[in-house]
């Protein structure tokens, strides 16, 4: 069976790149030309974390917060940047760009007023709760500013289509497709944030060591997925659970194609994952079932042998439609 070229991924303007870096450049010249005026007047020991009411209760030295300060912004500069040009679906340019001129403004603000109430406080150094919200709202100005730089979101390049086959399955006879799909990183990912939240729960507290217990438990139940396409259509079930976690039933589809499909540059990651024109359950890229729904969007599972499951799909669309039934 044929199967369509993959698609690329999508390549913005070197002027959104810089555009997305620009924020992140600018708050290390700042912080950092303000750490070389104030060097004089700092003390050895800066106090760098304060309570809800102001004081003081965590402390490094000058030369730790500016290296725990410009290392991540030169590093999510680059990120941004390079996510932007060559790694985000088109939609969410826009957003990225917003996103990143109001964390490098709110963190910048942040960072400069610590810097300043040290080389002026002495040991009366102090930091009301209410210069976070001005530095929230410097970041909201700072968010306005990039939304309106980087312009529209480009048009999204449309893959191309795969072909939708039939299977040349005898009047009467039924058949049925499975596969196991899983993705090691996710895998990875779940482990993580159950080990994360025990730590949570031990050291700080079993609030927040559920919540992200929890949240590996979700990442886990996505992990690996048995794909089954029969005469009722398309079942995804977790390996690690008895239920199936979604179903689309044959009568919502219209077609079913296979094509490859890039998941990061078409759907912005991994996962099951939710964009204005289609959802689907993405564990990596490669080869995938495409569904053409009634409601005009699509629904995406990337699994091996794909084009024999669409191919099966489309036979008893078939049959549906000239009456013959499964």
């Amino acid at each position: 069976m044929m199967r369509s070229a993959p698609s690329a991924p999508p390549v913005h303007s070197r002027r959104q790149g810089w555009t997305a870096a620009l924020p992140f450049i600018l708050v290390t010249v700042v912080v950092g030309g303000c750490y070389a005026l104030l060097a004089g007047r700092l003390p050895e020991r800066l106090a760098t974390h304060f309570t809800v009411g102001g004081q003081p209760d965590g402390y490094s030295s000058p030369q730790s917060l500016l290296l725990a300060f410009l290392v991540p912004m030169l590093a999510f500069g680059a990120g941004a940047a390079a996510l932007v040009q060559r790694g985000l679906p088109a939609r969410g340019v826009r957003w990225t760009i917003t996103s990143g001129y109001f964390f490098a403004a709110c963190l910048g603000y942040l960072a400069v007023l610590t810097l300043l109430e040290n080389a002026g406080g002495g040991a009366a150094v102090r930091m009301p709760t209410w210069q976070v919200a001005v530095g929230m709202g410097a970041g909201a100005v700072a968010g306005g500013l990039g939304w309106l730089l980087a312009g529209p979101d480009p048009e999204p390049s449309r893959p191309e289509p795969g072909t939708a086959h039939r299977l040349d399955l005898p009047a009467g006879t039924r058949a049925g497709w499975s596969r196991t799909i899983s993705s090691p990183l996710m895998v990875a990912m779940a482990g993580l944030m159950a080990c994360a939240g025990i730590a949570l729960g031990v050291c700080v507290g079993w609030f927040g060591g559920a919540a992200m217990l929890l949240g590996g438990l979700a990442v886990a139940a996505h992990c690996s997925m048995r794909v089954t396409v029969d005469r009722r259509g398309l079942t995804l079930t977790p390996t690690l659970l008895p239920v199936p976690l979604h179903r689309i039933p044959l009568g919502k589809v219209t077609e079913a194609t296979s094509r490859q499909i890039s998941t990061l540059a078409e759907y912005g990651g991994w996962g099951y994952r939710i964009l204005p024109g289609g959802r689907g359950l993405l564990l990596r890229s490669g080869e995938g079932v495409v569904l053409r729904l009634t409601s005009g969007r699509e629904f995406v599972v990337t699994v091996d042998d794909s084009a024999t499951a669409a191919a099966l799909l489309n036979t008893y669309l078939d049959r549906s439609r000239s009456g013959e039934g499964g």
